[in-house]
């Protein structure tokens, strides 16, 4: 029959080899690869951020602002626009936008372009315009977003040529 090992014998079976189990091994293996990983990705993040990454940046806002400065903006003047505004609710009396633009464009040959097609922008403001109400106008926001949507609007009306801005010299709200 097969004796049974002893406690001092069961010492010496998992003393075998010096180490521990293979299980614990590939755990601390593991555990040191992932400790690894992220104590790379930490320095590699530090050493980006501390060092000078921001340079590049800097070199492309100068180069923009080259660009800029080596082709100077154009402007297109739209003819003043007086526009009857849709009515407030319970309101009678009607009520107008006074306003005056330019079109700011960075190309000069969309100048050329453009001008020939200057009464369908004016057709395209008008139509739009008309559909205000005068709180639609209220502060600055509502200038804003008058400008953006009229920007967006004369960008479908004169494709393939591009206006870069809509530029307000008079907003009166009558």
């Amino acid at each position: 029959m097969a004796k049974k090992p002893g406690k001092g014998e069961e010492a010496e079976v998992e003393g075998e080899g010096g180490d521990a189990p293979p299980s614990k091994k590939k755990k601390l293996v593991l555990i040191g690869a992932v400790a690894g990983v992220l104590l790379l990705a930490g320095g590699g993040g530090a050493f980006f951020f501390l060092s000078g990454g921001e340079e590049p940046v800097e070199d492309e806002a100068a180069q923009a602002e080259a660009a800029a400065a080596a082709r100077p903006a154009a402007f297109i003047a739209v003819p003043q626009m007086t526009i009857n505004l849709a009515p407030e609710p319970n309101e009678e009396r009607p009520r107008f936008l006074r306003f005056t633009a330019r079109l700011e464009v960075s190309e000069a040959q969309a100048v050329v372009d453009i001008e020939p097609l200057m009464p369908r922008i004016e057709d395209t403001f008008q139509t739009y315009v008309r559909e205000l109400r005068p709180s639609d106008l209220h502060g600055s926001a509502g200038v804003y977003r008058l400008r953006e949507e009229l920007l967006r609007r004369v960008n479908i009306a004169v494709h393939p040529a591009k206006v870069d801005a809509v530029l307000f010299g008079e907003v009166v709200v009558q």
